[in-house]
């Protein structure tokens, strides 16, 4: 399987991650019974739950391009060196950015973002070139 799809496979598992961290903190916070009903009424989470549910929201926001990205280099038998490192660069980039969200690291976390998402912007580069 080809480098850039393997990466794709990886950034679906850090998604997962993503989820399931927002998940678990998120239903620490609120209660099981709050998560296991119908959630008319929002409750805010505060702290680590903040922070997973902020992070969760970036993925979802930055997953799809990449995605769609990687999908569309390889049906226009595109994968060459530059997909190879931009989804390097994307899957590196997002394992970093988790960590860095969570523990509050300001800077170092938006170069991570940067990273992941010139990956998108360098997947996308083999579409024309």
């Amino acid at each position: 399987m080809a480098f850039e799809l393997q990466m794709l496979g990886v950034a679906v598992l850090i998604g997962l991650v993503h989820l399931l961290a927002a998940a678990v903190a998120g239903a620490s916070q609120r209660g099981l019974k709050w998560s296991a009903g119908p959630r008319d009424e929002p409750v805010p989470v505060g702290g680590l739950a903040a922070r997973l549910e902020r992070a969760f929201a970036n993925y979802r926001e930055s997953f799809p391009f990449f995605a769609v990205a990687v999908l569309v280099a390889y049906l226009g038998g595109r994968f060459g060196a530059l997909t190879m490192l931009g989804a390097g660069l994307y899957v590196g980039g997002r394992l970093a950015f988790l960590p860095l969200y969570v523990l509050g690291v300001p800077w170092v976390r938006s170069i991570a973002w940067c990273v992941s998402f010139t990956g998108i912007i360098l997947t996308l580069l083999a579409l024309v070139v």
